[in-house]
């Protein structure tokens, strides 16, 4: 049986990243791979509750980041672990990195209280963490993607930050590139449609060993 792969989708609002995810679904399954298809938080009737409580409630760091780990736990333990054991592919838009980035970098957040929440959630049985097998960072300067964004629908709680917030987001996914380096690729969000989607399909391919038809 093929084994199951991980991949999460990374980067700050307005990079494009949610641009591939079905994409890069579309061609696992053409590649006759069975895949999940799913997004953080949210994933489940209650992550999605939650999801829409951190959107768009008024709370305090704390709490927004005990919710985040919350919608996660369940989305790992309802979702992507079954997928996982089934020997699927979990293409997941946002991970735990997000919050590493946006609670912890964008926000000021304890990195510490983050981590140890980090080894609660994403604890395996046979030891040590549940990651993504291949983290796709969109990585963009935050004043394009600030361009990007004011012309986008009406913007939640997060996409409604000021530029500062997001150039300290951006500054947080550098810091978990260059801590886990092995599982990130870095992708030109700057680059025009088609070639952001070669990087990524060009990232597959030489990761996963993703045989795209010709």
């Amino acid at each position: 049986m093929n084994r199951g792969i991980f991949i999460s989708f990374e980067g700050i609002d307005g990079a494009g990243k949610s641009s591939h995810v079905q994409a890069v679904a579309d061609a696992f399954a053409q590649a006759q791979r069975q895949v999940v298809l799913t997004r953080e938080p949210g994933g489940t009737p209650l992550a999605e509750k939650l999801r829409d409580m951190v959107l768009h409630d008024s709370m305090d760091p704390l709490s927004e980041v005990l919710l985040m780990f919350a919608a996660r736990r369940d989305h790992l333990q309802q979702v992507i672990e079954p997928a996982l054991a089934r020997g699927d592919v979990v293409v997941c838009d946002r991970f735990t990195d997000a919050t590493f980035a946006y609670q912890g970098a964008g926000r000021g957040f304890d990195l510490n209280v983050l981590r140890q929440l980090e080894l609660w959630v994403q604890a395996l049985p046979s030891g040590g963490l549940r990651q993504p097998d291949l983290t796709l960072w969109f990585s963009l300067d935050p004043a394009i993607a600030a361009e990007r964004l004011s012309n986008a629908r009406v913007p939640d709680r997060f996409e409604a930050q000021p530029a500062a917030f997001f150039a300290k987001v951006h500054q947080g996914y550098s810091d978990r590139l260059q801590a886990d380096s092995k599982r990130f690729a870095r992708i030109d969000a700057s680059a025009s449609l088609e070639q952001v989607r070669e990087q990524v399909m060009h990232v597959l391919h030489q990761r996963l060993n993703l045989q795209t038809p010709s």
